[in-house]
Parts: structure tokens; C-alpha cells; sequence
């Protein structure tokens, strides 16, 4: 035998010892690839859940938990009990009503009074061109129980003034999607009154439902917890102006072409382009324009501050979030202070500093503003100074009389003013302060 035929034996030798050494394992592994895998499986016990994401969170400790978190199964659950009201089905809403059903909260009511219209699609997504006219609280809540398994959902195609106090008190969370200033004032008030306060009004904590507010603006968009601070409409919607004496119904389209009208003569005489129909009933309505992305943004938000609530995984923001894309990318999260004159959550009587001299006119019109009322009464102890009806004309006449009188002679210092409006849930009571200062109102 040749020497390169030994080499090559030799080389063949001890590759086949190295196979035989690690032939065993092998057949080992082959035989038990199988309770291998499903050793690997059983590792994960949450694996087939649907749910098993979320109870990452739910389930494991985390140092950015509440305080009151306590990791374990029953959070989840809590997220599924969990009552939840959503208000407003426009687009937010559309948002808020998926994504919340896609976090597992499984109890929820919507409720709005709109329908829906072709303007709508191209944002509001639970919505189709056969459902044009039809209630949108209606549609989406359909739509979204038929798509997410075991979620509930209960539509209310109605005003949320026509709801009892009661409706708002069976929830554990509500969240706003509105793009009225008005309702959103209107419901920040109602969840106001449900808490229980003692004798120094200071809240004993029964009662309390978070309300998670959310407000989208073109590419602007903001997001809080609680609060009744509410944005700022735009210029654009202080241009419509109401003869005197008149009631404007935005729902009726007859008035809405009387405001057409009148707005298109004011563009043609300007040279202002854009007046059509539907921006004169987006003025009227106090509609604030939106755009998908930002209310997906936003929604998005709201939903997560929806999960910290109920299952306390993370501490919820304190207390306003804002976000912009309008130049670059832009988000802050900053606390805004209560205001002691908030008429929704001060529980002491307001004052209102008044020149004698000044004309009830103009404390009527400050109070208007600020208020944002449509149709106030107004009384002293005395009685009523401001009452418009149709069935007491006399005190219509009188009303309007007391309007150009100076405050003097309507009232006296230290009087205390009731304000009754259909824009309010319950009553203002102001003490009028004579001032003779230059600053004063």
C-alpha cells in the first residue's frame, strides 16, 4: 500500500470516529424533537390567548405601574368588565370604538345624535355609501360587534342632554369624541355633578368617573384625562351673526340657506372664495375640521389612557397631551391648573366685579361670552330682571327694558345672581361687587 493510500484510510478513520462520537446525540434529538417542541410551547401559558399581548402587561410587574397595580390575570379582566361610554361616532369616535375593541373592552354604549353623510367616508371607515342616512351610533355599533367576537356594543341615537343623570352614572369610563364645544362643556358638567363631596366640598371620591377627552383640529390634535377646559374656536367661526329676535336651528336646512345666502353676498363682496353649504353648516354646527391621520393619532391616545384607567398598568398622563405634525413633529404633555372660577367643578359661589354705573347690557353680554348661553333667565332675590318667553310678553318687554338700565337700578351690591340656561346643567350663582375702578367689568 502506497503511502497516499494510508494518509487517505487514515483521514477516512477519523472522520468515522467523529461521526460515531456524535452519532448518540443525534438519535437523541431526533427522537424527542417532537416533546422538545411542545416543551418549548408549554413554556408560554398565555401562548393561545388572544389577548396574550396585552397581558404582557397585565400580568408582569413594571415600574411604571400605578401604585394600586397589582400583576395578575384578574387586570385583564377588569379591561373586559370595564363600562365604557363613548360619545361622539364621527370620526374619532369611528377610532375610539376599534381601537377600544381591539384592546379588549368588551362593554361599551356610543352614543350620537348625527347620521351619516357622504362627506363622511373618507375618514369615518366603519361607515359604507349604502349607510348614507342611516344613525352612525347605529352603524358602528353594528359593524363593530359583527367584526371583534364578543364585544358588546349599545348605540343611543340621541342628543346627550336627552339622556337621564343616571345613564352617565352606570359607567366606569367615558370617553369624548366630540366636535361640539357646547356638549363637550355640557357632559365635562353632568360627570361634575355626580361626584360626592363633604361638607367642605372637598370630593369623597364616590362618583368619580374619568373622563377622557379628546379634540382633533386639522393637523392639530389634543388629548386629557380630566378638566373642562376646552379649545378655543377658531376666527373663521365667529363670522355668522343671528338677526335679533331670531332662533337659528343649524339642523334646518331652510335656515341653513338663509345663512348661505347671506354669507355668499358677503363673499362676492369681498372677494372671499371656499362659501358653499358645506362649510356654512360646518359654522353653524361648530364643526372643527379633522383630518384621518389625526384623529387616528389621537384615538390612539385616548384608548391607551383608556387601558391605564382600568387595569392601572401605567400611571395616567397628568393631565393635558397635545401633539402637531403641522411643521416637523411636535408632542408635549404638560398639567393645566384648575380654575377656581370653573363653574363645573367650584364648589363655592362666584363673584363678579361690576361698575354701578355700567348698563345691565353689557354685564348681560359678558356673562353671555363667557358662559357661552343662548337663552339665559336671570334673577335677584327680588326676582327676575331677564326672562324672554313667548307666553309673558309683558316680562319680555321689561326684560328688554332692564337691558338699558344701569346695574344700580336692577340690582344692589352683594346681590346674588341666579343664572338658568339650556346650555348648562345647573344653575350659576354670582355675587355682584360694585366697583368704581377703571378695571372693573
Amino acid at each position: 500500500m502506497s503511502s497516499t493510500e494510508v494518509s487517505s484510510t487514515r483521514a477516512e478513520h477519523k472522520n468515522t470516529e467523529r461521526f460515531h462520537v456524535a452519532h448518540p446525540l443525534l438519535i437523541f434529538l431526533g427522537e424527542n424533537l417532537g416533546a422538545l417542541e411542545l416543551l418549548m410551547i408549554s413554556c408560554d401559558n398565555i401562548a393561545g390567548d388572544r389577548w396574550r399581548d396585552l397581558r404582557r402587561f397585565t400580568d408582569r410587574p413594571s415600574h411604571f405601574a400605578s401604585p394600586y397595580f397589582e400583576a395578575g390575570p384578574t387586570n385583564m379582566d377588569c379591561v373586559h368588565d370595564c363600562l365604557v361610554l363613548v360619545v361622539g361616532a364621527g370620526g374619532l369616535g369611528c377610532e375610539l370604538l376599534k381601537n377600544l375593541a381591539l384592546s379588549g373592552f368588551k362593554k361599551m354604549h356610543v352614543i350620537d345624535m348625527d347620521t351619516i353623510d357622504l362627506s363622511n367616508l373618507n375618514r369615518q371607515f366603519l361607515f359604507r355609501e349604502s349607510d348614507i342616512g342611516s344613525s352612525k351610533a347605529e352603524v358602528a355599533a353594528r359593524f363593530v360587534q359583527n367584526r371583534v367576537e364578543g364585544c358588546t356594543v349599545i348605540a343611543h341615537n340621541k342628543k346627550i342632554q336627552d339622556m337621564p343623570i343616571s345613564f352617565y352614572a352606570q359607567f366606569s369610563l367615558v370617553i369624548c369624541g366630540l366636535d361640539s364645544i357646547d356638549a363637550r362643556r355640557w357632559l365635562n358638567d353632568t360627570l361634575c355633578n355626580l361626584v360626592e363631596c363633604d361638607e367642605k366640598g372637598v370630593p369623597t371620591g364616590v362618583g368619580v368617573i374619568p373622563l377622557i377627552d379628546g379634540g382633533t383640529e386639522g393637523f392639530k390634535r389634543d388629548g386629557r384625562s380630566a378638566g373642562d377646559r376646552a379649545p378655543h374656536p377658531s376666527p373663521r367661526r365667529e363670522r355668522v351673526g343671528m338677526t335679533r329676535g331670531a332662533t337659528l336651528d343649524a339642523d334646518d336646512p331652510e335656515h341653513v340657506e338663509w345663512v348661505l345666502g347671506k354669507a355668499l353676498a358677503r363673499a362676492n363682496q369681498y372677494n372671499i372664495r371656499g362659501v358653499d353649504s358645506r362649510l356654512t353648516q360646518g359654522v353653524l354646527k361648530r364643526i372643527i375640521p379633522a383630518v384621518a391621520s389625526t384623529n387616528a393619532v389621537i384615538a390612539a391616545a385616548c384608548t391607551i389612557e383608556a387601558l391605564k384607567c382600568a387595569s392601572n398598568i401605567s400611571k395616567p398622563i397628568d393631565n393635558y397631551a397635545m401633539f402637531t405634525d403641522v411643521e416637523g413633529v411636535f408632542m408635549t404633555v404638560l398639567k393645566l391648573e384648575r380654575n377656581p372660577e370653573c363653574i363645573a367643578c367650584s364648589g363655592a359661589k362666584l363673584s363678579i366685579s361690576c361698575k354701578p354705573e355700567a348698563t345691565f347690557g353689557s354685564l348681560f353680554a359678558t356673562l353671555t361670552a363667557k358662559y357661552q348661553l343662548k337663552n339665559p333667565t336671570i334673577r335677584t332675590p327680588n326676582g327676575p330682571i331677564y326672562m324672554i318667553s313667548e307666553l309673558m310678553p309683558e316680562l319680555k318687554a321689561q326684560s328688554e327694558a332692564n337691558l338699558e338700565k344701569p346695574l344700580k337700578d336692577v340690582m344692589s351690591d352683594g346681590d346674588e345672581l341666579f343664572v338658568v340656561d339650556s346650555a348648562l346643567t345647573r344653575s350659576i350663582s354670582l355675587v355682584i361687587r360694585f366697583d368704581k375702578q377703571e378695571d372693573a367689568a
